[in-house]
């Protein structure tokens, strides 16, 4: 790998007849050949979630004929993944979507070695699995994992292959590769808490990610091959909507905590606190600012008068809701003339997360009457009404 610190082809690895059957079309090419298809054979990678991104990652990287493909991811499948995490089907949700990935890697190719991480990657564990990958592929979608992986990858002196997706829109870049930039020197710091919603709160186009984590896939590919031109110190935009892309051109940080000339960050740290989050408190039926849904029926079942406050958006409130006003959160700070301090307001979002800062944020106002219901419209659906959608 030429632009990864490289080596050679392995002479103790071989393509069986049936692989050459496999990869006749990589063999032909003068880039790859068969030299090229032993690289990959001899390479390992290492995806950071089975998600959006993840999925097809794991699907073109075993069908390129990668040697080992190791997943880190500890969640399941749900019915709400299969939109874009096409690495999933119907009759695995609620399975763990490693089993998932292997049965689905292995139907592709039966020649890849599949090693799974049934964990959350931590400061604890992060060094251990990465350090037994050549390249680590990025498929996360929250920020403390983002800086562990990039932190992780510099220090192990491992090529990150980067990619994130939000609605219409998707980015990727190589990142910790020999003399090029590190996450870190593009984003020195996350944004505030709450600042950027998830996909879950926000959406996704379900083909983005499949842009996205296939560009990634060729990335990977061109890291072990040693060919063409990665996307070191280049950030591709990418717009789905226009589809139309944009290209940043990055520099590595000298005065980077992690990768410049005089690092401050020489082991990993906790990367929670240093995204500003907080472990959360245990929800309880019974706070002074929590409700749950059973309360709240029994309440609305006595007809007590109760102002109901939904802070999702207006798409979302098409497809259920509860009653009451809608003022999606970012509205809610130029429109909370709209609400009475001396009634019981009930906040309430999808699960219960943009309606907790909802409530965090009237409190700082003064609001003393408001309650955040817990686990929101979904809990509703799952527990009170059977007959409503969830989503």
């Amino acid at each position: 790998m030429r632009e990864t610190g490289g080596r050679g082809v392995r002479t103790d690895v071989r393509l069986s007849h049936e692989e050459i059957r496999r990869y006749g079309r990589h063999l032909i090419l003068p880039e790859v050949g068969l030299d090229g298809q032993v690289k990959l054979k001899s390479a390992s990678v290492l995806l950071v979630g089975a998600g959006g991104l993840g999925s097809p990652l794991a699907l073109y990287l075993a069908a390129a004929g990668i040697g080992k493909i190791g997943i880190v991811d500890f969640d399941v499948v749900d019915e709400s993944n299969l939109q874009r995490q096409v690495l999933h089907s119907t009759p695995y949700i609620g399975r763990p979507k490693l089993e998932s990935a292997k049965d689905r890697i292995h139907s592709i190719n039966p020649n890849v070695e599949v090693e799974l991480f049934s964990t959350r990657l931590t400061s604890e564990n992060a060094l251990g699995i990465l350090g037994g990958f050549d390249v680590v592929a990025d498929g996360t979608d929250n920020f403390p994992t983002r800086y562990l992986v990039n932190d992780a990858c510099v220090l192990l002196r491992k090529p990150n292959v980067y990619g994130s997706i939000f609605r219409f829109e998707g980015q990727v870049s190589v990142f910790s590769a020999p003399g090029g930039p590190c996450y870190r020197c593009l984003y020195a710091d996350p944004p505030p808490p709450g600042l950027v919603p998830s996909c879950a709160e926000g959406g996704v186009l379900g083909v983005l990610p499949g842009i996205v984590g296939t560009i990634q896939a060729a990335e990977t590919v061109k890291l072990i091959l040693g060919i063409g031109e990665p996307l070191v110190g280049r950030l591709l935009l990418i717009d789905a909507l226009t589809m139309k892309t944009r290209e940043l051109r990055l520099r590595r940080d000298p005065e980077c905590p992690v990768c410049g000339e005089h690092p401050s960050i020489t082991r990993l740290i906790d990367y929670e606190a240093f995204c500003g989050i907080t472990p959360p408190e245990p929800e309880s039926d019974s706070g002074e600012y929590a409700i749950s849904v059973t309360d709240l029926r029994d309440k609305l079942d006595r007809g007590e008068n109760l102002f109901l406050l939904d802070v999702r958006e207006a798409q979302e409130y098409q497809i259920a809701n509860l009653g009451g006003h809608l003022i999606p959160l970012n509205d809610l700070p130029r429109r909370v003339h709209e609400l009475d301090s001396s009634q019981d307001i009930i906040v309430y979002c999808h699960s219960g997360v943009r309606s907790g800062r909802a409530v965090q944020f009237l409190k700082q106002l003064g609001f003393r009457k408001v309650k955040n219901l817990v686990g929101g419209i979904d809990a509703w659906a799952e527990v009170i009404d059977s007959g409503m959608p969830r989503y």
